[in-house]
């Protein structure tokens, strides 16, 4: 039996969508007053001067495109390590009502077919620590192993800013 949703790369006609999209997993997140997204600047930096990319999950066919129900926001970094690029996704969210028909999986699939046209030495991803059945889904679906080692970090704009007393 034929999947109920069918997966494309985003285009500039999807920027709604995409902004929708983040909005709701900002709202699974707790955090839906953090997105500062706007159109503009999705068009900006994932159109114009991609900085990113986008997949979308719709329900039904490609000839018969239905509701949006997910997404996958990555990029391309670089391993100094294995001297080959990396793929890293930003975000993956699918709408809950709609997370037993293997969309999150055939995003993945599909992130995984692009990770080895592109020669990429890994894919990594970040997991909220309380977003459990992300977590088991990433490690008994997936086989992704956590990364424990290692703590992420991060400057916003404000610690970006100060970064020039150093030069």
């Amino acid at each position: 039996m034929a999947p109920a949703f069918y997966i494309r790369q985003a285009t500039k006609d999807d920027v709604d969508t995409i902004l929708q999209l983040i909005i709701d997993l900002a709202t699974y997140e707790k955090e839906p007053e953090s997105v500062n997204a706007t159109p503009e600047l999705l068009r900006k930096n994932l159109f114009e001067t991609p900085f990113a990319h986008a997949l979308l999950a719709f329900t039904g066919t490609a000839e018969t495109s239905g509701e949006p129900i997910g997404l996958a926001l990555y990029f391309f970094n670089y391993s100094t390590w294995t001297g080959r690029p990396g793929l890293y996704l930003e975000d993956l969210y699918v709408k809950p009502e709609h997370r037993s028909l293997g969309a999150g999986k055939a995003l993945f699939g599909h992130l995984g077919k692009i990770a080895q046209e592109k020669n990429c030495a890994r894919l990594d991803w970040s997991v909220l620590k309380w977003n459990q059945p992300s977590i088991d889904f990433y490690e008994k679906k997936l086989g992704a192993k956590p990364m424990s080692e290692w703590m992420g970090m991060r400057l916003e704009e404000e610690g970006i800013e100060s970064l020039k007393k150093f030069i």
